[in-house]
């Protein structure tokens, strides 16, 4: 009968297993979980089963168990294995493990099946929808979100259960299944050879795990790219225990040639294997013969001083190849890692990498920010072309200990290093990391904020609960929504436990920020509308208003207005053009001026009309030598505007009897006399630019005589007057404000 170990409802009666496990335990003498115990427990459950990979359940746990031992475990974790597989033959797998080996044991056993059915439920998921996919798989949002999950599926193994042993039977575990494909030539099944390459040989790399990386990347790779591994192992000119024969042969001579010369070296080294050797080529765009570090050696000294006198035995007795040569010692890298770097050849011609590093160096690259992982996982700005994402890089330190925690499988459980981050899943199996306490509104925000805001109800692996219930680390998530709606105030307060994550209460505030916004922009348009309608403007433009307000668009003015942060006097005075006088029917007709004529005191000529009072208009605020016309004005003389001025064309629409010519006298050019200027200014907010801007006017001598200035949504609007005797020189200074850091745009109103 075929079973899987992912399966943990029962399939065989509790009477007929009970048995059997009693008469186990009475049949064994009294030890601390020994391994022998626990075999024999196994035993008669397991002999007779197979795995859904094909493998007979006993003979793989028998693996597993050598494979632990070569790492360093203990009986007490070997022991671990075989409880995990007994797991899915048991009808009360906790309570039967429990009595015959205690509650350690048993939470382990518990953990690890678990963890094994949320990962083969999570891969046949990913399986299915990349058979129905019929879209490209290759885009980059694509490409991201496959990257993303699987960082996440590495942080669940570590995070998924209280006991972190748990990664260790799981690694364990996988490095065998791979090892039973390749002995017996089947084909592997969808997913299993990816999850290896990009999950577990990573996590086994981060913890030092080395035996266990290597082989299982170069064997997953060969499932996955069976011609490419071929090849590569074609071109290296000597089988693997050839090229460990030779490394460990320059390694055993340079080391007692270094001590010969007074140095207290140690000196380590293994070859490169064949998945590193393509990740190279591929990463650095090398040709084969490029890869100068197909071999490599460590040389471990007592001191910075033997360093450098290690690498001048090492380029005085080989032949270094210079443009591969590095000195992270006086330049240390920016994660602070240190140590020479050289490639030489041996007698034979063949290069070998070398590396030279004091016993702290090589602690501090080993189990600090520049351990081996994270530089070799450094995304884009390493070769790996692997992302190291993940918020728990600086508790590795002490996940290196890992391995010394199964002596206390009698005692207390290890400490939870991950107790902040939970793990649980979509319906369709996509796991969602959740900050512990997260409840089933925390997932629905991180699922997508719309369906946070939408949400009304949670089923927690197909039961309903209440929206406040904490999730658990494995659970099946799936939401209820409304079709339409938004969040509830209650889920903003602290004391109702809806809400453990900082996202999702930001994206409840911006929801009702955004909703008391959209009020206070009704109200604002309103209030604008109905000015417009006293005015009989209502064919004026809102857009076209708020612009010729200082506002980007409307929105901004009614948002302004509706917080009664802007006066209705300022719209007033731009709808309501400067009244005229009306003409008077028998005043002298106007003529041309006489030779004679002096210009008026304020430096312009009124043509036709000797000594005509003006005035310059505040709606466009001319200087010379701008273009400019007259408008007859009732009672105030002649209003002089710029030609181009909106207020004039709309005044000379329906007035256009009061238009006439004005032309800057000859006084004003030698008179020194100074016109106000408007100029709009307007940047991204920051400190000291008001202070910026004044010292390019100072700069240029012109007298800033009145500022106005708003920040809306960070961008600051800004209104100068300043004095200036001609308006040409002002276009120069424009520039000049233009250029400052922050200023996208400077214009005279």
């Amino acid at each position: 009968m075929k079973i899987s170990v992912s399966e943990v409802a029962p399939i065989k009666a509790a009477k007929s297993v009970l048995p059997v496990v009693a008469a186990i335990a009475e049949s064994l003498p009294e030890q601390p979980l020994a391994l022998t115990r626990a075999r024999a427990f196994a035993e008669p459950l397991l002999s007779c089963e197979t795995l859904d990979t094909g493998e007979n359940t006993l003979s793989h746990a028998d693996a597993v168990a050598v494979i632990l031992k070569g790492i360093g475990g203990s009986d007490a974790m070997q022991a671990a294995c075989y409880l995990v597989y007994t797991c899915a033959y048991l009808n009360k797998p906790q309570e039967v493990i429990t009595k015959a080996f205690g509650e350690n044991f048993a939470a382990l056993a518990l953990e690890t099946t678990k963890l094994v059915r949320v990962q083969t439920q999570a891969r046949q998921a990913k399986a299915a929808k990349a058979a129905k996919a019929t879209v490209a798989t290759d885009t980059p949002a694509a490409q991201q979100a496959a990257a993303v999950q699987t960082e996440n599926v590495r942080k669940m193994l570590l995070a998924f259960s209280r006991d972190l042993r748990v990664v260790m039977l799981r690694l364990a575990s996988r490095l065998q299944t791979l090892r039973f494909f390749a002995a017996t030539k089947l084909p592997v099944p969808d997913g299993i050879a990816a999850e290896s390459l990009q999950v577990f040989a990573p996590l086994a790399n981060r913890l030092g795990i080395w035996e266990i990386k290597w082989e299982m990347e170069d064997l997953a790779f060969r499932f996955l790219e069976p011609d490419t591994y071929k090849e590569v192992a074609r071109l290296i000119d000597k089988k693997r225990i050839a090229r460990e024969a030779t490394v460990e042969g320059m390694r055993s001579q340079l080391e007692q040639n270094l001590r010969a010369n007074g140095m207290h070296a140690k000196v380590s080294g293994r070859p490169k294997h064949i998945y590193s050797i393509v990740k190279k080529m591929r990463g650095k765009s090398l040709d084969f013969e490029k890869v100068y570090d197909l071999r490599a050696l460590r040389i471990l000294v007592a001191s910075v001083p033997e360093c450098y006198g290690a690498l001048s035995w090492v380029h005085d007795h080989y032949t270094p190849i210079s443009e591969e040569f590095d000195d992270y010692i006086a330049k240390p890298k920016v994660n602070g890692y240190q140590s020479l770097h050289t490639v030489v050849r041996d007698d034979a011609g063949l290069a070998i990498e070398i590396q030279i590093r004091t016993q702290a160096m090589h602690d501090h690259a080993e189990n600090g920010v520049a351990a081996h992982w994270a530089y070799k996982e450094a995304g884009a700005k390493g070769y790996a072309g692997v992302s190291a994402t993940g918020s728990y890089d600086a508790k590795i330190a002490v996940l290196r200990q890992l391995l010394a925690w199964e002596r206390d499988l009698s005692g207390v459980q290890p400490e939870n290093l991950l107790d902040d981050r939970i793990y649980v899943l979509t319906p369709d199996a996509a796991i969602v990391e959740l900050p512990q306490g997260a409840t089933a509104v925390d997932f629905a925000y991180t699922v997508h904020t719309d369906l946070g805001h939408r949400c009304r109800g949670a089923r927690v692996d197909g039961a309903m609960v209440p929206l406040n219930t904490p999730l658990k680390n494995g659970q099946t998530v799936e939401i209820s929504a409304a079709k339409e709606g938004g969040p509830s105030r209650d889920w903003l307060n602290t004391e109702l436990g809806y809400l453990a994550s900082h996202r999702a209460r930001t994206k409840v505030r911006a929801w009702f920020n955004a909703l008391a916004l959209n009020e206070t922009i009704a109200k604002g348009r309103e209030t604008v509308e109905k000015l417009l309608q006293r005015e009989g403007k209502t064919a004026v433009k809102l857009d076209d208003l708020a612009v010729q307000l200082g506002f980007t668009n409307a929105s901004a003015l009614f948002e302004d207005v509706g917080k009664d942060e802007f006066s209705l006097r300022s719209i007033e005075q731009v709808l309501r053009p400067p009244e005229a006088p009306q003409l008077d029917t028998n005043a002298p007709l106007m003529r041309k001026p006489r030779s004679g004529d002096n210009p008026t005191k304020g430096g312009l000529l009124v043509v036709g009309v000797d000594s005509l009072m003006t005035q310059m208009a505040k709606c466009c605020k001319p200087a010379p030598p701008d273009a400019i016309c007259g408008f007859v004005t009732r009672g105030k003389g002649v209003s002089v505007h710029r030609k181009d001025c909106s207020n004039l064309k709309e005044m000379v629409a329906k007035n256009g009897e009061r238009l006439i010519e004005v032309e800057w006298g000859v006084a004003q050019a030698v008179s020194g006399s100074v016109y106000p200027v408007d100029v709009a200014v307007q940047a991204h907010d920051r400190q000291g630019l008001l202070r910026d801007i004044s010292e390019v006017f100072t700069k240029e001598k012109m007298n800033v005589i009145g500022v106005q200035t708003q920040s809306i949504k960070g961008t600051a609007w800004m209104t100068f007057t300043v004095e200036v005797s001609d308006s040409g020189r002002l276009h120069k200074v424009l520039g000049l404000v233009a250029e400052l850091p922050g200023v996208n745009s400077a214009r005279r109103k």
